[in-house]
């Protein structure tokens, strides 16, 4: 077990015990500091919290999301007092900061969006910043209809069948200051883009946005010059971790359950999904996951870890089993 040293980390390879720009920290370092903060989150709000599958509990709360909250909001406070330091060097009356922007990553059923949920929760109760707006990049993939068209339906989730575009542009709205910025809504139970809705971000103190790819490196245009990224404009960036075949059987897990809920409205787009048996179940899953889930991560989602600030690595249970943090 990793213990609060430093580490250096390759991707694709386990770190090694070597000099390195990040310090890891195993669960019981992590927990201790915050060991004199209490937890703002009753079991019953941790419960509706909780995604499938997941086993997301107080003591998570406490040990992995409390100290990390609180490291969150410390960088929150030190942009705050460089915005004004900066502000005064310029001689300009000082306007109010940008939001502090949070991108979150990870694999499709790694619990990326359960932790997202949790951090957007667990800042607002710290009253530096108690607006915190989370977004989730799936409002900003292309239709369905648009990505049959294309030829992309197949490869849902891939860089390619998002809108990056449009997502660029509320990114950079929202590090401009505007006072309202629009994002697309997506349905998961029709598993599409919801026409003419939109979610409204007012003046928000931060701005979490959560998906597969947000890490993804800025493109090179054909005329050899390199495009913004999205990641361009995060100021702290976050990669849910784990072995890729306890992923894989968790997203098996969480489509029989699935199955068994969800999937029984006759409103969704998986109900062909609800009358399988369970082998017949677990096969699809598992082809589903080989074809798609399996290849977008290891070509597109897992390579974008060691961009990211901070990795939570999870055991087999789903519980985060050591921290790595990058060196400032």
């Amino acid at each position: 077990m990793p213990t609060a040293q430093d580490t250096v980390e390759t991707p694709g390879e386990e770190p090694t015990r070597e000099s390195s720009p990040y310090v890891e920290l195993d669960r019981a370092t992590w927990a201790k500091l915050a060991s004199e903060t209490e937890s703002p989150l009753t079991k019953d709000e941790v419960q509706r919290l909780r995604g499938i599958g997941d086993s997301l509990d107080v003591r998570e709360i406490r040990d992995v999301y409390l100290p990390l909250s609180r490291l969150l909001s410390l960088r929150v406070n030190s942009v705050t007092r460089l915005h004004h330091e900066q502000e005064a060097f310029l001689h300009r009356v000082t306007p109010p900061r940008t939001p502090f922007v949070i991108g979150l990553a990870g694999s499709v059923a790694v619990g990326k969006s359960t932790a997202a949920r949790v951090l957007q929760q667990m800042l607002a109760r710290w009253p530096e910043h108690p607006n915190v707006a989370l977004v989730t990049t799936d409002g900003f993939l292309y239709p369905n209809a648009e990505l049959e068209k294309r030829g992309l339906l197949e490869r849902k989730g891939f860089p390619e069948s998002y809108d990056r575009r449009a997502l660029l542009r509320f990114i950079i709205d929202i590090k401009s200051g505007k006072d309202e910025v629009e994002a697309p809504v997506y349905s998961h139970l029709v598993y599409d883009v919801v026409p003419d809705e939109k979610v409204v971000i007012k003046s928000p103190d931060i701005v979490i946005v959560e998906g597969l790819n947000v890490l993804q490196p800025a493109r090179v245009r054909e005329d050899g010059r390199t495009a913004l990224g999205l990641s361009d404009f995060f100021d702290f960036s976050i990669f849910v971790d784990a072995n890729t075949n306890h992923i894989r059987e968790w997203y098996v897990d969480r489509f029989l359950k699935l199955r068994e809920t969800a999937f029984r409205d006759p409103n969704s787009y998986f109900a062909k999904y609800a009358a399988l048996s369970h082998d017949t179940a677990v096969d699809e899953a598992r082809r589903i996951w080989d074809s798609i889930n399996g290849p977008n991560l290891a070509q597109n989602v897992q390579p974008t870890r060691s961009r990211a600030t901070l990795v939570l690595r999870k055991s087999a249970d789903h519980s985060v089993q050591y921290v790595r943090l990058r060196k400032i």
